[in-house]
């Protein structure tokens, strides 16, 4: 019987310290006496938040830390022992005799600790439902220590990081090495302040990528910020010197951070219910790496190559940049004002800014309480400024040194006001003390614009146009599109000028035409000849997609032709193998929309390029030419020419008429009559007319004849005869 009664209580003591076990792993609370053991844990008050021993995937070794305790994927937000791990599962964590939190192994021996070199042996650790560890003194209250103030990769709601510009002092994460390895790795983030506060992450002590200055709500350097963090940051400073950055989430259930990953980037991943999902990465682009195109030079990722100089600088290293190695940067053309008085060359006319919008501004601002007028004036005052920008929530700033880590958004940023020397400004905006011109819009629509002496007629030319048919675009719409029109964007250069290929926001593609500034060619007869060419375009066919004017910058905008326009393959004797007679008469019909190649050309031009607008001397209709007619008909000329240069593989290289020479189009009318034009098949000699690479093949005679016919009617000289084209082509 006593042998049973001393089974019994036995039994009972069993029963009663595993129950107190599970009683101690569900506390949140660890004293000198209470302790925990691997695989022991403690749980926050709230359950959301659970403490214990830990492995990572791939590693044997055991660590302390911080997970979340609902979430079956496990998910760790903070370790203790990251660079000194437990070998075994003997880990005990405990409080020291000297009142610290420390991590010892099976031989008693240290391999963490907090480290409170004035603490108290009355002290406990309690883990909070926030994710915060506190270290605290037991009569008082007081926190000695927090893993919020000592944290890991991630950052979790309430927490702060922080520095502190008096004392240098700074809270800030650190990534793991890799996924399998906490220990500390080689990125870090938290907030830089020069003169102005934003986050930085550093890949050792170098910048990573930076998220722009703090403007009061959000970082304007991040793209999307005022819709992707709905419940906001909050952004502090105190009278020691301290900023601190926490945030918040309005719906307490929502589960997610924020995790400097070990690759560099931050991440913000939430849980879904099932998983966790990234929602958002600093590194969304190879732009967002810092100073990816060096000093002055200006990342766009939707351009290819992504790097380009600004207006008025060149590549440092031109070899390098041809290999797409941009860290050396760009260097200035001309010098600025300042520069030659300091120097005694002779002073010339004053520096201007150049606009760029919607940018990420460069790295390490001087900030200043001025408005904005006072912001541009100080900035021209003062030669070693290079660069200014304003924001409401922020004030005045500006860059005295190199500007670094420029990046074109596609939604946000700022308008950045670059310094350059003023022949480099052209038709650009001009920022001075005299002249400030903001927003511009080169559509010359505005009422309130001032005439301009011998234009007084332009706004009656333009309002002649119907803006559904031609749109207008501003000049930084277009400097943006091309890459400030930067050299690799460049198509080709023609008398007219050179022409950038370009990407809108939209995703539209287009050719910008640079009217050359030695063209001569005032604005009241450019926008003469855009209304003509807009007129000579179908509504639901055009191709001609606006123009820009702003000051002596004129421009017309036009889709872009990714495949090349046709005459690189058509008098090219290689590839015009390629174009057999489907293709071609595929192309003629085609081709049927691309109107609007005549033009108002100068008498003193030369034939194979105007100076001008569009156009080539061999496609002018002969009533224009000859009598100054100018009508839709004078395109259905020019129509006419391109499919006689199609049918016979020869370019029109000369005038209607030329007393030196006889062109295509004159060999051609000589060659061939209108009516009896089968008859003419018939003798031979319309042999002559065809390009030899279609005799080589089956076709249909009567289907090329047709078309010689159609072109032929299309170039008569009496433009009523051209109707009659119409009606053939149109309902053949």
């Amino acid at each position: 019987m006593a042998l049973a009664r001393e089974t019994n209580w036995s039994a009972l003591l069993v029963l009663l310290s595993c129950f107190c076990l599970e009683f101690g792993s569900a506390a949140d609370t660890i004293t000198a006496a209470k302790f925990i053991k691997d695989p022991e844990t403690i749980i926050s008050d709230g359950g959301k938040f659970k403490l214990g021993f830990f492995s990572p995937v791939n590693s044997a070794y055991r660590y302390v830390g911080i997970w979340y305790a609902k979430i079956p994927v496990s998910t760790v937000v903070w370790v203790a022992n990251r660079n000194n791990p437990l070998k075994n599962s003997s880990g005990i964590l405990t409080i020291s005799e000297d009142g610290n939190l420390v991590v010892l192994d099976s031989q008693k021996r240290t391999l963490w600790s907090s480290n409170v070199t004035n603490s108290v042996s009355n002290s406990s650790a309690q883990l909070l439902d926030s994710g915060n560890f506190v270290l605290k003194e037991n009569t008082t209250g007081t926190i000695m220590w927090e893993s919020f103030q000592n944290p890991s990769d991630t950052f979790l709601q309430k927490m702060k990081v922080s520095t502190n510009v008096k004392t240098g002092n700074k809270v800030q994460l650190t990534s793991w090495k890799n996924p399998s390895d906490p220990s500390t790795g080689t990125f870090s983030t938290g907030i830089d302040f020069h003169s102005l506060p934003e986050i930085f992450i550093w890949n050792a002590s170098s910048p990573y990528w930076r998220s722009g200055p703090w403007n009061g709500q959000i970082f304007i350097g991040i793209r999307n910020m005022n819709s992707v963090y709905l419940d906001g940051f909050i952004l502090t400073d105190d009278e020691e010197g301290t900023y601190s950055l926490r945030f918040s989430f309005s719906n307490d259930s929502v589960i997610s951070n924020f995790v400097l990953k070990s690759q560099g980037n931050i991440v913000r991943p939430y849980y879904n219910g099932e998983n966790w999902e990234v929602g958002w990465s600093t590194l969304e682009s190879e732009c967002d790496v810092y100073g990816k195109c060096g000093a002055f030079g200006s990342c766009n990722s939707q351009n290819s190559p992504i790097c380009g100089c600004l207006r008025g600088f060149e590549p440092k290293n031109i070899e390098e940049w041809n290999r797409e190695n941009w860290t050396s940067g760009c260097v200035r053309r001309t010098p600025l004002q300042c520069k030659r008085v300091k120097t005694g060359e002779e002073e010339g006319k004053q520096d201007g800014f150049l606009m760029l919008k919607t940018m990420k501004v460069a790295a390490f601002a001087d900030w200043s309480s001025a408005f904005e007028d006072k912001c541009r004036t100080q900035c021209l005052e003062n030669c070693s400024c290079l660069a200014y920008a304003y924001d409401s929530g922020i004030g005045c700033m500006s860059w005295t040194g190199n500007l670094i880590d420029l990046q074109k958004l596609s939604s946000g940023g700022l308008d950045f006001y670059v310094r350059v020397a003023y022949s480099e400004l052209g038709g650009w905006f001009l920022i001075s003390t005299e002249i400030f011109l903001k927003n511009i819009d080169c559509s010359l629509f505005r009422g309130n614009k001032p005439k301009i002496p011998g234009e007084n007629e332009v706004g009656d030319k333009i309002s002649q146009v119907k803006l559904e048919e031609l749109p207008v675009f501003r000049l930084e719409e277009l400097a943006s599109a091309t890459n400030n029109f930067h050299e690799s964007n460049k198509l080709g250069q023609g008398g007219f000028g050179p022409v950038y290929r370009g990407k809108l926001l939209d995703g539209q593609e287009i050719a910008a035409k640079r009217l050359a500034r030695s063209s001569g060619q005032g604005l009241q007869g450019f926008m003469n000849e855009v209304v003509v060419i807009s007129r000579l375009q179908h509504r639901n066919l055009v191709r001609l997609l606006g123009c820009c004017v702003d000051g002596e910058e004129k421009m017309l905008v036009y889709e872009y032709m990714p495949n090349k326009s046709m005459d690189a393959f058509l008098f090219d004797p290689v590839q015009k193998k390629l174009l057999n007679w489907r293709k071609r008469s595929n192309i003629m019909e085609g081709i049927g929309r691309d109107f609007g190649m005549a033009k108002i050309f100068g008498g003193d031009e030369d034939q194979a390029n105007t100076k001008r607008v569009v156009g080539t001397y061999g496609y002018m209709s002969p009533e224009y030419a000859m009598e100054g007619r100018f009508s839709e008909k004078s395109d259905v000329f020019s129509f006419g020419v391109v499919l006689l240069e199609i049918i016979s593989g020869r370019r029109n290289t000369s005038f209607y008429y030329d007393e030196d020479a006889m062109s295509l189009l004159g060999f051609n009318v000589s060659l061939v009559f209108m009516s009896p034009g089968l008859e003419m098949w018939n003798a031979g000699n319309i042999v002559a007319v065809v390009d030899p690479m279609l005799m080589c093949e089956p076709c249909s005679e009567s289907e090329i004849l047709r078309c010689i016919q159609v072109a032929l009617l299309c170039v008569q000289e009496f433009a009523e005869g051209q109707d009659y084209y119409l009606y053939c082509y149109f309902h053949a």
